[in-house]
């Protein structure tokens, strides 16, 4: 996709989003960014999502919206921590020093709160700051994804559906990125168990946008969830050349196909899935949704009877570098699925401390 099919400066004052910069490449790029974080897809054209928020930081080096969002993601993405990652740290804080001597809309404020919100672990807070945003500014694609993920990651299922209907009335059909919002509904009606109406809403996703994959996931857990095993595996299959063009969650919808497999008792074709996708994935991009996936994927088999020989030692030269993150209590679980079952008793007990150590 060319960058200059993104919205400049007054593409986002006439959507009632205006951003505090003078660049229109600057506001290009964040949409450019926002565009490949929604997709969950590297757009090589445009330097993939790392080189999109390099070139951003360039275009306008004190654009507080650009540090909200390339730091946001860094947050949101879990596999690091401001705690540990001085890096990281100084980023939080330099986004929050330059709103703080500019002249932020309401928006852009609640934006930077929200995300210092989150780097300090306050989750429930960051996602009420969010929802501050959308009460205003609906069409406000950050503020909606980011708040997606933080329920996500607190488990917090009615409030993450509830949060896409809300806003979806104020979104119309020529919004930029609006046949996406199927994909973020449906899975908030799955995760409250209207598995119908959540394989309606996604399949209309689909309709319109073939290779939405956040949408593609929803209705992998739809039919996983109504024991639809043969019918998962042939949508999976069916769709696979359109959805695993997004990078970013390919290694989890592989991890989702192969739940079928497990589910019939088709061992050695989920192990072909580990093998040839999910692991290389993972060790590949170091993602922690790819990372945990694996690790979940090998204590399913093992819990079936399967022997994965060697799988655990690969996989927990990945995880060993994370074992005292604690950014998540779900990734700690998955750490400690490897330290175990690469029988290293010492990490195991060294991650357990750490956790015991924080809870004091």
């Amino acid at each position: 996709m060319e960058a200059s099919s993104f919205r400049d400066c007054q593409a986002w004052r006439s959507e009632g989003l205006p951003m505090s910069t003078t660049s229109n490449e600057a506001c290009k790029l964040y949409d450019a960014a926002l565009n490949q974080y929604v997709k969950w897809r590297n757009d090589e054209t445009l330097g993939g999502l790392e080189g999109c928020l390099s070139a951003l930081q360039t275009a306008d080096p004190n654009f507080v919206m650009g540090h909200v969002i390339g730091t946001g993601l860094q947050l949101v993405s879990t596999s690091t921590s401001p705690r540990l990652d001085q890096t990281l740290s100084s980023a939080v804080k330099r986004t929050v020093d330059l709103s703080q001597s500019q002249d932020l809309t309401p928006r852009e404020r609640l934006h930077v709160q929200a995300m210092q919100l989150f780097s300090r672990g306050n989750f429930p807070k960051a996602c009420d700051a969010w929802e501050d945003i959308l009460l205003d500014h609906p069409t406000d694609l950050l503020a909606l994804k980011f708040a997606h993920d933080a329920y996500f990651y607190m488990g917090a299922q009615t409030r993450m559906r509830d949060s896409v209907a809300r806003v979806l009335p104020h979104w119309k059909r020529h919004t930029p990125m609006s046949s996406y919002l199927n994909g973020l509904y449906s899975f908030g009606l799955l995760e409250t168990h209207f598995y119908d109406q959540a394989e309606k809403v996604a399949l209309q996703g689909l309709s319109l946008v073939p290779g939405d994959a956040w949408a593609v996931h929803a209705v992998a857990h739809v039919y996983e969830m109504k024991a639809e095993v043969d019918k998962g595996l042939q949508f999976m299959q069916g769709r696979e050349n359109e959805w695993q063009v997004s990078d970013m969650l390919a290694s989890h919808n592989y991890w989702h196909w192969a739940l079928y497999f497990i589910e019939k008792g088709e061992y050695e074709a989920a192990l072909n899935i580990f093998d040839s996708q999910v692991f290389p994935r993972g060790k590949a991009s170091g993602a922690m949704l790819d990372v945990v996936d694996a690790c979940s994927m090998l204590y399913r088999l093992e819990m079936e009877g399967v022997c994965v020989k060697e799988r655990w030692r690969e996989l927990f030269q990945i995880t060993r570098p994370h074992t005292d993150d604690h950014v998540t209590l779900f990734n700690d679980v998955h750490f400690l699925m490897a330290s175990l079952g690469a029988k290293d008793s010492g990490t195991s007990h060294r991650l357990l401390q750490g956790l015991q150590d924080l809870a004091l």
